[in-house]
């Protein structure tokens, strides 16, 4: 297990584990070893951050076959320039689209015709709503409990939007289904937005948030032994961070629900990043990547220039799920879906690149350095649906199949 080093009450800053320094002049063989184990970790870190992203002409020709649009002087083949081009639309398409779904909807209310299916289809409710596992105003989520006589393990969801936007209601209604029917129970977390308190107020949230319902494991049925986390973008980020983190267990806090384990049994990463440090992303991905809103309310500055400040360090160092890494570790699942390929240009809309599977290269390079089991799918090599490809790692690893 590893050591504490975090307190993770609300409102509170995370503080260094700092140990016991006097056991190195007692024990000098200790100190090499811990120290050569330092270098050889440090050594597979630098060998994931190395790792360059596959951009062969094969995975840009079954890019296109699943966005045919993307090809955009139409002559049959997709070049990296055309699909970051195409994808850095995808936010301005995704917001047209729903506005012509709005729309729609309606129309056949006012004209008295049937809602089209995807405005008609009844999301499953949860069986607890809304329930507040702290006190922040955010600290809420929804519980679907899997009818099973034993308790059921428990896959908590957290969602994205560069921890500034969205909701708990971006869980997918399919996952949930899919869950429900092999007997795993479903948590849909919202958390406080970095807007109104910067990092790591979402994480210790997100965090408080497994604790609160593995200390009413028995009231909700639920296996506190078998629990994973998965999210999108920003909520992928706080689930890699939970599970590489030290344990933020406090045995003695006068809140019994941080007296529990923030340990996880497996966990999933759908677009995720494993750092948020803005320099190291600039260097793997681009300046259009850099130039993210993210970084600004996450880290409490006014400009990207200001992230430059020294005394950030620390904290963007401990908010890298990928700096916290140990042998001891839980299962890892990856999904992407953006080109696989280098952005072309720095001249694309800001943001361009926040959710490029390099994060996902870089993350399986450093598991598989230690040996640390993974699974890694990039959208358009699968017929599936990667949550559901998903879930079938988190069942094998609750010791359902």
């Amino acid at each position: 297990m590893k050591n504490h080093h975090a307190t993770a009450g609300a409102g509170t800053r995370l503080r260094p584990w700092r140990g016991n320094a006097g056991i190195f002049e007692n024990f000098p063989l200790l100190k090499f070893g811990i120290f050569l184990g330092l270098g050889i970790l440090s050594f597979g870190i630098c060998a994931a951050q190395s790792a360059a992203p596959s951009a062969g002409a094969e995975h840009l020709r079954r890019w296109l076959a699943r966005n045919p649009d993307a090809d955009l002087d139409r002559d049959g083949t997709l070049t990296a320039a055309e699909a970051w081009r195409w994808q850095s639309e995808a936010p301005r398409r995704a917001r047209a689209g729903q506005a012509r779904k709005k729309q729609a909807a309606a129309e056949a209310k006012k004209n008295g015709r049937p809602l089209p299916p995807s405005a008609s289809a009844p999301r499953l409710a949860p069986d607890h709503a809304n329930l507040r596992y702290g006190p922040r105003e955010r600290n809420l989520l929804d519980l679907w409990l899997a009818k099973t006589p034993a308790p059921a393990p428990l896959v908590l969801f957290y969602h994205g939007g560069a921890w500034k936007i969205s909701d708990k209601r971006a869980i997918s209604d399919t996952f949930v289904r899919a869950c429900l029917a092999a007997g795993v129970s479903v948590a849909a977390v919202n958390y406080t937005f970095t807007t109104t308190a910067p990092l790591p107020a979402p994480h210790l949230d997100s965090a408080r948030a497994l604790q609160f319902l593995r200390h009413h494991a028995a009231a909700y049925n639920l296996d506190p032994k078998r629990t994973a986390a998965f999210g999108a973008s920003a909520g992928a980020g706080i689930s890699l961070w939970l599970a590489f983190h030290d344990d933020l267990a406090d045995p003695q806090n006068p809140d019994p629900v941080l007296r529990h384990s923030t340990r996880l049994t497996c966990a999933g990463s759908i677009n995720g990043q494993c750092t948020y440090d803005p320099f190291v992303i600039r260097k793997w991905i681009g300046e259009p990547a850099f130039r993210h809103s993210v970084f600004l309310a996450a880290y409490g500055v006014k400009t990207h220039d200001d992230l430059a400040d020294p005394k950030l360090r620390p904290l963007i160092k401990e908010m890298a799920a990928i700096t916290h890494l140990s042998s001891d570790d839980p299962p890892v699942f990856q999904t992407a879906r953006e080109p696989d390929a280098p952005l072309p240009s720095d001249d694309l809309p800001r943001g361009t690149g926040m959710h490029h599977p390099i994060f996902a290269h870089k993350l399986k390079a450093a598991l598989d350095f230690l040996h640390i089991e993974n699974t890694y799918v990039h959208a358009v090599d699968t017929d599936n649906d990667p949550q559901l490809e998903m879930l079938e790692f988190f069942n094998r690893h609750f010791g359902l199949k």
